[in-house]
């Protein structure tokens, strides 16, 4: 028996890094994986996994940068599973200039699109079969970049995760009556796909003093397997070790900078 028998669970990029350890670690406790994202093929390795192991999941399509796919990824779920007990909101995506002063609007819109527009879409949508139930589970992953900003997360990312943590934030609020249980956990550096879109991506060596995809998806399985009359409400995530950035930070500052400089 797991602590998740009879639960359906979405787990949003969940093809790569985070999110695939998250779905992989729900399918053994007993959930019922939706494992969702933009591109099908990881999506499908990552739903191999889990049947090889006798665990149950499926692929879906679905890009929550567009607020239509991800209502209707919910819809699919309700309609062909019956239900929504777990949302993981897992999926990001950062711009390559961090550099408030140079970031283009369309990177802007790129990252507040995923990060926090798509979140919003998402979760709306599952929350009448959630509250519907008697409660549920969202979490979503947030980011370090939100408590502490600058050039490591950058500004539309460190801005998107602000707003997201507010959201969840509301949502705990209000709808904690509801028995929806709403929690942001927030990493900061994790070894994940998503940092070769660094202004200067991590070596190997910097990569290891990160945390690990595991690690994250480690306390959001702890956030979703305690009982229900109990929530956590935010996690800070932080690698044990530090390491020098200062590299990082002069690249970040000048990328997307004009030639003259200003």
């Amino acid at each position: 028996m797991g602590k998740l028998d009879g639960k359906v669970a979405i787990v949003t990029g969940g093809g790569t890094g985070i999110g695939r350890s998250t779905a992989l670690m729900l399918a053994a406790e007993g959930a019922h994986v939706v494992v969702a994202g933009r591109r099908k093929p990881p999506l499908e390795a990552v739903v191999a996994e889990i049947e090889k192991t006798g665990g149950r999941a499926v692929a879906r399509e679905a890009d929550v940068a567009k607020p239509v796919q991800g209502r209707a990824l919910a819809e699919w779920v309700v309609k062909e599973l019956g239900h929504v007990d777990i949302l993981v909101n897992n999926a990001g995506h950062s711009s390559k200039a961090r550099n408030a002063r140079w970031v283009g609007q369309e990177d802007w819109d790129a990252v507040i699109a995923v990060n926090l527009t798509g979140v919003y879409a998402l979760t709306q949508a599952v929350l009448p079969s959630m509250i519907g139930r008697g409660g549920g589970a969202i979490v979503t992953v947030g980011s370090y970049a939100a408590l502490r900003p600058g050039l490591i997360g950058g500004a539309p990312y460190g801005a998107a995760k602000a707003g997201v943590l507010n959201f969840m934030g509301h949502l705990h609020t209000v709808l904690r009556d509801k028995g929806i249980r709403a929690t942001t956990v927030m990493p900061a550096e994790v070894d994940t796909p998503i940092l070769s879109n660094r202004p200067l991506p991590p070596d190997a060596a910097a990569r290891a003093t990160m945390m690990q995809p595991e690690d994250v998806a480690a306390a959001i399985l702890l956030c979703v397997t305690l009982p229900e009359r109990t929530v956590v409400e935010e996690i800070v995530l932080s690698p044990t070790r530090t390491r020098d950035q200062s590299r990082d930070l002069q690249v970040a500052r000048d990328l997307g900078a004009p030639p003259d400089g200003k």
